[in-house]
């Protein structure tokens, strides 16, 4: 049944193949009169023929015309609501007073840590020199962390639930895998013109192509989480009675939290590698900073920049790699002292 299975596909995959050059040989402008010109004349053996082009790029701009035109509507629905996230969580970081943002983030780093106060100083130390590298670092910091923060909320609700999905069916899981690899091969550039068209410039189209390059490792790791759960442990439950839902909310999920978190965090350093990318289309944060630093040919301006996007990184990184510690020596059995 499966080597059936398989000409069967294979077979399906050299059919669409045909279908395709002949397709793209019909639709194109600069095709020969006929097919006898090709057996007269091989040039075309040399050089790649002009008339062996796939029109892909058209079909794709009438696609999303189309779309835009029926489903405007949703996306404008869905760019009000980012829109209002981000204003709300933005409009409440900038007017409440730095000391207490930036004790606010240390208390955050002490808990997360599991109560480390090395950790926590470092964390406070790098939040206090964002601002104190320039004074309106402080307020594009705070634009940059609320799109990030908004991004990796939409990579937490998504990816989770389809890791979780990946881990229980391999059939899902061979489908969903190439989706991931393409998008993390795809440039980062590419995500921001479908971004465009649906939802114009500003912050909500970098909030969706952020969601989309960084959402791949937390799918990863948290489908590899799962399966990485000691599989005795899984049969201990199931002798205990436990259903598919216990089992996952009760044993899976808390073993596989640390590489969750491991998830979150790769997440998280990706979308902020999307800054200045994200910068290029109009998004206020400390990306537009290095960006004009750039059109100015202003070192200085760049460098500084780039530091404080660094020192941003340093903290969210430390938070949440420190908090994905804590919860792996939490979960770590407890050694028994010999007498």
């Amino acid at each position: 049944m499966k080597k059936n299975k398989k000409l069967y596909i294979n077979l399906g995959l050299l059919s669409f193949f045909i279908w395709l050059l002949i397709f793209s040989y019909n639709s194109s402008k600069r095709k020969p009169e006929n097919v006898g010109e090709l057996l007269n004349d091989f040039s075309w053996l040399h050089q790649w023929p002009k008339w062996l082009d796939l029109p892909l790029m058209k079909y794709i701009n009438i696609a999303f015309k189309k779309l835009n035109e029926s489903y405007g509507w949703i996306f404008e629905a869905i760019n009000n609501f980012l829109l209002w996230q981000l204003m709300t969580l933005k409009n409440f970081l900038i007017l409440a007073p730095w000391p207490l943002v930036v004790l606010g983030v240390a208390v955050i780093a002490y808990f997360a840590s599991g109560r480390k106060i090395g950790t926590t100083i470092f964390v406070g130390v790098c939040t206090f020199f964002i601002g104190f590298l320039h004074p309106i670092f402080w307020t594009k910091a705070i634009e940059t962390t609320a799109i990030m923060l908004i991004s990796i909320f939409l990579c937490v609700i998504f990816g989770i639930p389809v890791g979780i999905l990946m881990a229980r069916s391999e059939r899902v899981r061979d489908k969903i895998l190439p989706v991931l690899d393409l998008m993390q091969t795809i440039p980062a550039f590419v995500y921001l013109i479908p971004g465009i068209m649906l939802f114009g410039l500003g912050a909500v189209p970098a909030i969706i192509a952020t969601f989309i390059y960084a959402v791949p490792p937390l799918v990863r790791l948290t489908d590899l989480g799962i399966r990485l759960v000691d599989k005795e442990v899984i049969e201990a439950a199931d002798a205990f009675g436990a259903d598919k839902k216990q089992k996952l909310f009760g044993v899976q999920l808390p073993l596989a939290l640390p590489n969750i978190m491991q998830g979150i965090n790769q997440a998280t350093m990706m979308a902020l590698a999307m800054v200045v990318i994200a910068s290029m289309i109009g998004t206020r944060g400390l990306g537009d900073e290095v960006l004009l630093g750039l059109q100015q040919l202003n070192v200085g301006r760049a460098a500084e920049a780039g530091i404080a996007i660094v020192l941003l990184a340093i903290v969210l990184d430390r938070i949440t790699q420190s908090y994905g510690e804590t919860l792996q020596a939490r979960n770590m059995p407890i050694k028994k002292e010999k007498k």
